[in-house]
C-alpha cells in the first residue's frame, strides 16, 4: 500500500493532491462470489441508498444471504416486490442460472488474467464491462483496473484536471499513463475526491495571483 501510495504521488502532482486531501486508502473489499456480482446488477444506475434499500430486501427475500438457489426459488412477483426493475429480474435470473449449471465458476475466476475474467463476465446477461471492472477491483482485488467507463472517474478527472467536459477513455488513458501498475488505488482516490466540495474559483484564481505576487516579490 505504502509503496503504491508512493508510486502515485511522485507521478502525478494531480492526483498526490487528491491524495492528501481524502488521506489513508480504505478500499473495501468482497469475496468473488455470486453474491458479490448480483450486488453490483442491483446497484447500477441507482444512487446508493436505493440499491441498499432494494439489495436489503433481496437479502431477506432469500434467507439473509443471495444465493443462485436462493434466487431460483424466489419468483418474479417477488423479486418485483423487492423493488426490482423486470430488466435486472432478469439479469439477475440469468446470472444465477449461469452459475448453477457451472458456466460461471467463481473458484477459477482468481486464476484468469484481467482480460480473461472481463470476457468472462462480460457473456452474462446485464454485465457489462463497468461490472466487471468493479468486481476485478472490489473482488479479486486487482490493482491495476482502470475503469474509463466509469461516470465518477471521469466526473473526477475533469474536475481535478480542469477540463471543459466529461474525457473520454483515451484521455484518461493518457492522464492515467503514469499510474500503472496502481491505477485501482488511483480510482479509488478519485472517486473519494468526488465527496469533498470543489474549490472555488474565486479562491483558485487569488491563489494563483498571490502566488505571482510573491514571485515577483522574490526578484
Amino acid at each position: 500500500m505504502k509503496k503504491a501510495l508512493t508510486h502515485l504521488q511522485n507521478s502525478d502532482g494531480v492526483l498526490a493532491a487528491i491524495i492528501t486531501r481524502v488521506g489513508p486508502c480504505r478500499i473495501t473489499y468482497r469475496e468473488p462470489t455470486f453474491e458479490a456480482l448480483a450486488r453490483s446488477i442491483v446497484f447500477q444506475q441507482l444512487s446508493t441508498k436505493a440499491a441498499r434499500t432494494i439489495y436489503g430486501r433481496l437479502e431477506e427475500a432469500t434467507g439473509g444471504k443471495v444465493t443462485p438457489e436462493g434466487i431460483q426459488h424466489l419468483s418474479v412477483g417477488e423479486m418485483r416486490r423487492c423493488g426490482l426493475s423486470k430488466q435486472k429480474i432478469g439479469y439477475i435470473r440469468d446470472l444465477a442460472e449461469h452459475a448453477l449449471a457451472g458456466k460461471l465458476d467463481f473458484e477459477r475466476l482468481p486464476e484468469m488474467s484481467d482480460v480473461e475474467v472481463i470476457e468472462t463476465l462480460t457473456d452474462i446477461k446485464g454485465i457489462g464491462v463497468w461490472t466487471a471492472h468493479m468486481f476485478l477491483i472490489f473482488a479479486l482485488r486487482r490493482t491495476n483496473v482502470l475503469p474509463v467507463g466509469d461516470l465518477g472517474v471521469r466526473t473526477a478527472i475533469m474536475h481535478a484536471y480542469k477540463k471543459r467536459k466529461l474525457p473520454l477513455p483515451k484521455e484518461i488513458e493518457k492522464i492515467a499513463k503514469n499510474w500503472h501498475p496502481y491505477c485501482s488505488m488511483a480510482s479509488w482516490y478519485l472517486w473519494r475526491s468526488l465527496e469533498f466540495p470543489k474549490q472555488p474559483e474565486k479562491a483558485t484564481a487569488k491563489s494563483a495571483k498571490d502566488a505571482k505576487v510573491a514571485k515577483a516579490g522574490k526578484k
